[in-house]
């Protein structure tokens, strides 16, 4: 007698159990592969209650999709593609899809370590929260640190934080530690449309609107000593995290190479069950621009992020009385969220080499792919060349944000994860709730007034509507999503941090 596979319906979309907290999708119809989400039973609840699955399982339509298309456990309903959601593609007889990357290219996040201690802050909260919401623009529409030029947008988009180092913004130390140095050599800022190059021109140094935020945080908790201090992170131990993105170009890219896909590949976008799966051919023209259009996007993500580094360091040095090296603010990493790369990985496959998981498998082969993690964040483990070179034996740090009433996390990339996710796990917390139906259940200064008074978190924001939209209880919990990461050995606990004050846009 055999055992039969746990399964389960949820709203039309079988999933059958492959082992704890991996569940498939079957390969069925127009699917060029199954579909995974990698849940636990509260988590996988959550995943079913808005359109996650149906859109992972329409993922799993684009052309040239190889093993399966993954949701990540913080994984949610996005466009087209599921936030949460990585979906690799052969570049050589696939296709690269802009939905699947998503409107905010390189939305990501960095932590800036301090030799701070929480002691040291306790006092200066307010005074904190106040400068920091003061000197760094937020909120929706311009206003930036540098007002850019064409020619400063044109070497932004070109050579990423190299500007920003030649400019004086940065130092050879926060290239070191940033994903690619902080540069896509990939970039072509000429397929960038001028009406996407006006919308950043005036945005660069600039945290923008909905969940994008800066932080500073203590740490709380350390679970690897060994790897926390590679990273140089110790408990009580105050750091800064910045999430952002490439503001109104990353926006403008998508949209634009959305609209152009649509008109010129329609016999493709009919073979897909969602146009918001829109997807060049690998080797088009469009594909080539949009990769070139998207890398230049990444660039800006990173630059946009380095100048709210700067100003940050700023405000600390007037708050603490001490220059940034005296307070030992040095960039930890910076990683991308949204974001397709082409990256070579071994491929399980069966005997006529076609991708299959790598539970069916008879041998591997080293295959040429685009990576799309929409949501989702890189966990390379150790050794993998694309490491920094400081963390390269200890794993890739990645950083996962809870709510702004949360603790976050650092990982460590997993040994598991380039056989189960090709080298990624979750992006953050996730979403329960939307932004209307949030702004309903919560009032900003409510929010705001629980979160001094019970967690002595001090949180500045262009509105009440904003802290709303962003409560802890709009939020998966945080430490359910890295549990599971953690016991699939994707991307592995290293520390816990915990908000000490907030600014949002």
């Amino acid at each position: 007698m055999t055992d039969t596979p746990e399964t389960r319906e949820y709203d039309g979309v079988e999933l059958r159990k492959v082992r704890e907290f991996v569940w498939e999708i079957p390969q069925e119809g127009g699917m060029n592969a199954p579909a995974r989400v990698l849940a636990s039973d509260p988590l996988l609840e959550q995943i079913a209650d808005d359109k996650t699955l149906q859109q992972l399982r329409n993922a799993t339509h684009l052309p040239g999709i190889t093993t399966y298309a993954a949701c990540m456990p913080d994984g949610h309903q996005g466009y087209g593609f599921p936030v949460g959601g990585v979906g690799a593609t052969d570049a050589t007889d696939g296709c690269i899809s802009p939905g699947a990357v998503g409107y905010d290219i390189n939305c990501g996040v960095r932590m800036v370590r301090t030799n701070l201690t929480y002691e040291d802050v306790q006092g200066k909260e307010e005074e904190l929260v106040e400068s920091l919401f003061a000197n760094v623009p937020s909120g929706l529409g311009g206003g930036g640190i540098v007002e850019g030029d064409a020619d400063t947008v044109e070497a932004v988009l070109e050579r990423g934080m190299e500007w920003a180092l030649e400019e004086g913004y940065a130092t050879e130390d926060d290239l070191a530690h940033c994903e690619d140095e902080g540069r896509r050599p990939d970039a072509r800022p000429e397929f960038v449309s001028q009406k996407a190059k006006d919308r950043g021109r005036n945005q660069l140094g600039s945290l923008g609107s909905g969940n994008h935020f800066l932080e500073v945080q203590r740490v709380t908790d350390v679970f690897d000593e060994a790897v926390a201090d590679s990273f140089g992170l110790a408990e009580d131990q105050i750091v800064v995290l910045i999430h952002c993105g490439s503001r109104g170009l990353g926006h403008q890219v998508c949209t634009d190479y959305l609209r152009k896909i649509e008109k010129r590949h329609g016999e493709l976008l009919d073979r897909l069950p969602d146009k918001e799966l829109a997807a060049a051919p690998a080797g088009s023209e469009l594909a080539d621009e949009y990769y070139g259009a998207m890398c230049a996007a990444i660039n800006f993500a990173w630059v946009n992020r380095q100048l709210i580094t700067h100003r940050t360091r700023r405000v600390f040095e007037r708050v603490f009385r001490a220059d940034a090296d005296e307070l030992g603010m040095e960039l930890l990493y910076d990683v991308a969220h949204n974001i397709a790369k082409k990256e070579v990985h071994e491929v399980s496959v069966d005997d006529d080499g076609t991708a299959v998981p790598t539970e069916d498998a008879v041998a591997r082969e080293e295959r040429e792919l685009y990576v799309h993690r929409k949501g989702a964040t890189r966990a390379f483990p150790a050794g993998r060349e694309e490491v920094p070179a400081a963390y390269r034996d200890v794993g890739q740090p990645v950083i996962i944000p809870g709510s702004m009433g949360a603790g976050s996390y650092v990982l460590v990339g997993g040994d598991e994860s380039l056989a189960q996710t090709f080298g990624s796990t979750a992006h953050g917390a996730g979403r329960v709730m939307s932004r209307t139906a949030a702004k309903q259940e919560y009032w900003g200064e409510t929010v705001q007034d629980e979160l001094r008074d019970q967690d002595h978190i001090y949180v500045k924001a262009q509105s009440g509507a904003t802290v709303a939209e962003e409560a802890p209880g709009v939020y998966k919990d945080v430490d359910e999503v890295v549990r599971v990461s953690d016991a699939l050995g994707i991307g592995d606990k290293v520390a816990r941090t915990f908000p000490v004050c907030n600014i949002k846009g």
